[in-house]
């Protein structure tokens, strides 16, 4: 006579949350990397370049809120994207604590080749645009309430 028992495991690997956003990062991400290589950028320069696009100029800590990250984590991703050619950082003209993060000519050029990534992302994951618009949508309300960003100020 079987004991199985009925019970959920809650400890079971298939149902963490925390499981699941791991591999499907990931896996997304890996996704991007051959994509973004003729770009000359990495998955998180492409983030704060994205931002940049977006708004500019930017200080460290404004990226660092809008993209969630530590300044620390930002500011060699930064550093190398000034190295590539896409970005500069200057002392802020209101406040010489502050650096400015601007596009430069070959950044904001880089933005027409950038605007090739989402369709070939799409595609390489065959996954349905509605399908991945409503992920999009439900991750962006989880992280609303459980890491809302700064306000601006």
């Amino acid at each position: 006579m079987s004991t199985r028992s009925t019970t959920v495991d809650l400890l079971a690997l298939e149902r963490q949350l925390c499981f699941a956003l791991a591999v499907a990062s990931r896996s997304v991400i890996g996704y991007y990397k051959p994509i973004l290589e003729p770009l000359g950028l990495t998955h998180p320069q492409y983030l704060v370049m994205l931002a940049l696009w977006e708004e500019e100029p930017r200080s460290l800590s404004q990226l660092a809120d809008v993209l969630r990250l530590e300044p620390a984590t930002l500011s060699p991703l930064v550093k190398r994207l000034e190295a590539a050619g896409f970005v500069t950082r200057e002392r802020s003209a209101h406040d010489e604590r502050s650096l400015a993060v601007r596009l430069t000519p070959a950044g904001r050029a880089l933005r027409a080749r950038a605007e090739e990534v989402p369709p070939q992302v799409v595609e390489a994951l065959g996954v349905d645009v509605d399908e991945l618009v409503d992920l999009q949508s439900r991750l962006t309300a989880v992280i609303d309430r459980i890491a809302p960003a700064k306000p601006a100020p």
